[in-house]
């Protein structure tokens, strides 16, 4: 079941990716990845987000798309080799500033998607996020992606809850 928050206390906004019949596929943080949850279209209030985030992991680089035009490039860290960020279409979920920011830099972009090979001995959860960290240009991370702190904050300012987030090798 959905709540009106995320765990970390967002106002939950699902992403639609089809509408079959009375029906919205949409994803959600609640579901595997790559698993898509169904809403009734009579229970959501929809809106349209022209915003969408792109990342490409051969390049490290997310790309802020804004009306089918790359509006902003962002060199990330990525997954390393024993704990890859996973591929597939995922969703911001939250937005969070000031969360333990000795581990995670000033802000958070929480993702909806999971990470599914999480090195030995990791304590921080499955969840993926776009947050900060060393290692820009380089396969460094558990999984998540790392972003400096002025590409942060600029995200944080512009970036949606909901927006689909595309991860491609």
């Amino acid at each position: 079941m959905v709540g009106r928050t995320t765990e970390f206390g967002s106002r939950t906004s699902l992403p639609v990716v089809a509408f079959r019949g009375r029906w919205a596929e949409v994803i959600s943080p609640l579901l595997p990845n790559g698993v898509h949850g169904f809403v009734p279209l009579g229970q959501v209030r929809l809106s349209h987000d022209p915003l969408a985030l792109e990342v490409d992991l051969s390049r490290r680089r997310l790309r802020v798309w804004h009306r089918g035009a790359v509006r902003r490039w962002v060199d990330v860290g990525i997954g390393a080799r024993l704990s890859p960020t996973p591929i597939g279409r995922f969703a911001v979920t939250d937005e969070l500033a000031d969360f333990h920011t000795s581990a995670y830099g000033c802000c958070v972009l929480a993702l909806s998607g999971h990470q599914t090979h999480r090195p030995p001995g990791w304590t921080g959860g499955d969840r993926l996020a776009i947050h900060g960290g060393g290692g820009i240009g380089s396969a460094v991370s558990n999984g998540c992606l790392h972003a400096s702190e002025a590409n942060l904050r600029w995200l944080m300012r512009r970036i949606p809850l909901g927006t689909q987030v595309v991860i491609h090798p």
